[in-house]
């Protein structure tokens, strides 16, 4: 009897060690599987949001690189650094009031007077005249008045206009007098729309009316100055300014009937990688550089990004030719990166990247081994 239950003892250790190794094989196989996998996938197994610094930095052996890649230092940041601040001009615009040529829709008033006080159709000079209030031009181009009829004044100024009636009142009164001014003008109004906080046609009775003029009357623009493009357009050309250069000097007289177009200019950029605060943002100022938008972006992230690849990817328009790419390297790991990253200058489009550090992509590798390990130590228990 005692052998008996000695043999049968003997059997479960038996099968419980056997149990136990193919536990470990497997456990081992998986491990090794999983190792094989990470070294097939040439590190695409994890996830990124761009490529690791050693492949931007690497140069082929037998093909040239779509990119010049431009380390970026004291010798070689000259070309690329922020321009000084523009010197302020004392010029002023233009005000020089333009000729207005009546059109349909413009309103006037009109005061006719007769030199003869007695048996007159028109009241004397001196007591003001015959005034005739709101004379619309109506879609014919003309206006109608008592005894002076129907006139055509569409494209005539208002000395011709005022020419024109006098001579139709001859015939009606001694040595009158005309005079003719313009109450509402769509003739000499422009119109200002867009990224204003009142849009609408504004009026140039009261003088002549500049880019600047007519954005105020619109009640400004709704961005900051750098992210504004003013678009003006005139009936026979269309041109594009910054509001910021307006600002700085660049007003001019925007002619009759023009129209005001301010709208959003593409000041921006993209953050990517191991920043706080990736995305696609506005440009900090109009001349921001590398260490103010890394200041925007909430800096590099402390707990994966790596100081020394920091770059920032740009395509420059090459006239006659194919754009030019250009990777600009950056390593804040140098304290004399500071001074380059804040005289290094920011264009719109440009892609702010950051990479990993190796830690970090140490630490996705070693985390899936370590949870392997885990699961395995527990299968363990459960057979135990």
């Amino acid at each position: 009897m005692n052998t008996q239950r000695v043999f049968h003892k003997n059997a479960w250790l038996s099968a419980g060690l056997r149990a136990g190794a193919v536990r470990r094989v497997m456990r081992g196989s998986v491990l090794v599987l999983l190792a094989v996998a990470l070294a097939g996938c040439g590190g695409s197994f994890f996830s990124g949001s761009g490529p690791t610094k050693s492949a931007v930095l690497k140069q082929g052996d037998d093909t040239t690189p779509p990119y010049t890649l431009v380390e970026l230092s004291a010798e070689t940041i000259a070309p690329y650094m922020r321009a000084p601040e523009p010197v302020l001009t004392r010029a002023v615009s233009d005000t020089s009031m333009p000729e207005v040529r009546l059109v349909s829709g413009d309103v006037l008033r009109v005061m006719i007077s007769d030199s003869s006080t007695e048996g007159a159709l028109f009241a004397p000079l001196a007591t003001g005249g015959t005034v005739f209030d709101k004379v619309r031009v109506d879609a014919k181009g003309g206006i109608s008045l008592p005894y002076v009829g129907r006139q055509k004044v569409s494209g005539l100024t208002l000395g011709q206009v005022e020419d024109k009636l006098r001579d139709s009142a001859t015939r009606y009164a001694s040595d009158p007098q005309v005079h003719v001014e313009l109450v509402s003008d769509l003739s000499g109004s422009v119109l200002v729309a867009g990224a204003v906080k009142s849009p609408g046609r504004f009026s140039a009775t009261q003088g002549p009316l500049t880019l600047l003029d007519a954005i105020n009357e619109a009640g400004g623009a709704l961005l900051e100055p750098y992210l504004v493009r003013v678009i003006l357009r005139t009936g026979k050309e269309v041109k594009s300014y910054s509001y910021q250069d307006i600002l700085a000097g660049n007003n001019h007289l925007v002619p009759p009937r023009s129209e005001i177009i301010v709208e959003r200019a593409r000041q921006r950029f993209v953050a990517m990688g191991a920043v706080s605060k990736p995305g696609l943002l506005d440009l900090p100022s109009a001349n921001p550089s590398l260490l103010e938008v890394l200041g925007l972006v909430g800096g590099l992230n402390e707990r994966t990004a790596d100081a020394r690849g920091v770059f920032v990817f740009r395509l420059e328009d090459q006239p006659g030719a194919e754009p030019s790419a250009k990777v600009f390297r950056l390593d804040l790991r140098d304290p004399t990166a500071i001074f380059l990253a804040r005289n290094f200058l920011v264009q719109p489009e440009d892609a702010v990247y950051v990479t990993n550090a190796h830690s970090y992509e140490f630490q996705k590798l070693i985390s899936p081994i370590v949870q392997v390990l885990i699961l395995g130590r527990s299968m363990d228990a459960i057979g135990n």
